[in-house]
């Protein structure tokens, strides 16, 4: 309670940075509609039938993947290269796994409700700054990834789609750090975007202003996440691709009407 009254008030006093960061979660989510939405449409003109943008199949990959995702959230760690507040974990894999299997939607709602999760057992961090910032990170590779592949399913295509969300997470994540996030830290804390430059420069003596810290701290953090995502989301979804797939009896049943 005390947690969710301390990330209000921080709210109150940061607004114009807690509105920009709630539009880059709209942003996410009509992306990843709008993509889904193409895509249903290009399968409906191809084969007559497409599968419901919420169908009992994709609602029950949402449901066990968030919380695959939120358990993964849990195990955090820091980089050796990274100021020790970056933590380092897996959740954007069930997300991935997810969205390759349902599409991006899917994967956006996996990655908005893992966070959902962690907000109500764990508490939020003041200004829901934290939770945002992992959502709209997360995003950020997932989309990219998850759209490319939404559209031609093949294997050379999963290896360009998390190429280039990893790329995507890589200077997204650091645009995003260094415009929306470290400013908005910076109020939440108490104390000006100098003194996580001071930590990045402690770690790594080249760091000596925003640009290098996103440069040489965030960017590498984010460049390995992705590169292990994308390896580790290889290794497990051709296993699980099987049991994720839409039987050919549900494929004909599913009939949509669309304008």
């Amino acid at each position: 309670m005390n947690n969710l009254k301390s990330a209000l008030e921080m709210i109150a006093s940061n607004t114009q940075h807690f509105v920009a960061l709630t539009l880059l979660i709209l942003a996410a989510f009509a992306i990843a509609y709008f993509a889904e939405t193409q895509a249903r449409k290009r399968e409906i003109k191809q084969t007559g039938a497409t599968e419901d943008m919420f169908s009992t199949r994709k609602i029950a990959i949402i449901g066990v993947f968030a919380a695959i995702s939120f358990i993964l959230m849990l195990f955090e760690f820091p980089l050796p290269f990274a100021p020790s507040f970056y933590k380092f974990d897996f959740s954007d894999i069930p997300a991935l796994i997810g969205g390759f299997a349902a599409g991006p939607m899917v994967a956006v709602m996996i990655e908005f409700i893992k966070v959902v999760l962690n907000i109500a057992i764990q508490g939020p961090t003041p200004g829901f700054i934290g939770e945002i910032a992992n959502f709209v990170v997360g995003s950020a590779f997932v989309i990219p990834a998850t759209v490319i592949y939404r559209f031609k399913k093949t294997r050379k295509t999963a290896l360009i789609s998390c190429l280039t969300g990893t790329l995507c997470i890589t200077f997204v994540g650091a645009f995003i750090n260094a415009f929306f996030l470290l400013p908005a830290y910076a109020v939440a804390f108490g104390q000006g975007v100098d003194a996580f430059i001071a930590a990045g420069t402690a770690i790594n003596p080249a760091v000596t202003n925003l640009f290098t810290f996103c440069a040489l701290c965030v960017a590498p953090f984010n460049l390995l996440k992705g590169v292990a995502d994308s390896v580790l989301t290889f290794l497990v979804y051709k296993q699980l691709s099987p049991i994720l797939k839409l039987t050919p009896s549900l494929k004909k049943a599913a009939k949509v009407n669309e304008a």
